[in-house]
């Protein structure tokens, strides 16, 4: 790709895509700090919930990329899009900037909820099938699974803990009541479970605008903890190998959406070269 074309006039220490970036990620991070003090979940709204879930909005493809968890969230998250986002943008410009960041993205909350996906419908299968045929060994099974876990919420949490008690209650006097009970809560259960996954954060983009900077820049140095040094291109290696050996291990309790952040590299790679590809052609003929 010839990258003068997309070169501006100028450098800016802090060009206008990447400065608005910044302004509205702050914005939302403030709005969501400030409602939720007045009871106003903006994460369940904004946040990108599974795309079966009845919480799912289209626009949450968009708008979960503007939303954070805490302060060091947005914080280095932002930090990574002014310092490698900037040099990408004085390089490319504006629009190219733009469709690259909203795109790896994308790219991003397809990969990391295709995860979810593989990783959901067998239990969530399970729970269809215990409806029509409850057992008592099949309902220890499911509520012991990992899965929990893996996707927990306040109201799972909540209504797991409501049911148990009560189903133990009527288990005491009628255990085929109990059974037929907890098939109707098995339905409150799956709702609660589809509704868990919220995936928030500029990351997967970050990841993509990384990967960019080690192709554009490959031997720039770029300082690990501002301590050690690595060549930019390397860099990318590194962070992605760990990235794909972490959300393969999966580890309990880990927030993190790794394969998130590989669908930012990888569609970060696929847009870049597909680019490439549209400039050759264009001057072949």
């Amino acid at each position: 790709m010839n990258y003068q074309e997309y070169r501006p006039n100028r450098f800016s220490i802090l060009p206008e895509v990447v400065k608005n970036i910044l302004i509205i990620n702050g914005i939302f991070y403030f709005a969501t700090v400030v409602l939720e003090q007045r009871g106003i979940d903006l994460t369940d709204l904004l946040g990108l919930h599974y795309f079966t879930s009845e919480k799912f909005r289209i626009w949450q493809f968009i708008t979960y990329m503007f939303m954070h968890g805490s302060f060091y969230h947005i914080f280095f998250n932002m930090f990574a899009v002014w310092m490698f986002g900037a040099a990408i943008e004085n390089v490319w410009g504006g629009k190219r900037f733009l469709i690259f960041y909203l795109l790896t993205g994308l790219g991003a909350a397809v990969a990391h909820y295709g995860i979810v996906a593989y990783e959901l419908h067998p239990w969530i299968s399970m729970m269809d099938d215990y409806t029509i045929a409850p057992t008592l060994e099949q309902l220890q099974f499911i509520q012991g699974s990992d899965i929990f876990s893996m996707y927990s919420s306040r109201d799972l949490i909540q209504h797991n803990s409501e049911f148990t008690a009560e189903f133990n209650t009527i288990y005491m006097t009628s255990p085929e009541q109990a059974l037929r009970y907890s098939a109707d809560y098995m339905e409150i259960l799956k709702t609660d479970l589809l509704n868990a996954p919220v995936v928030v954060g500029a990351s997967g983009a970050v990841f993509g605008l990384l990967l960019a900077y080690g192709m554009i820049f490959p031997d720039s140095i770029i300082y690990i903890y501002f301590a050690l040094p690595i060549k930019a291109k390397y860099f990318v290696i590194l962070y992605g190998a760990i990235e794909l050996f972490t959300g393969i291990a999966n580890q309990p309790g880990d927030n993190v959406s790794h394969f998130a952040h590989l669908g930012g590299l990888l569609t970060g790679l696929i847009v870049i070269y597909y680019w490439k590809y549209k400039q050759r052609n264009r001057y072949r003929y």
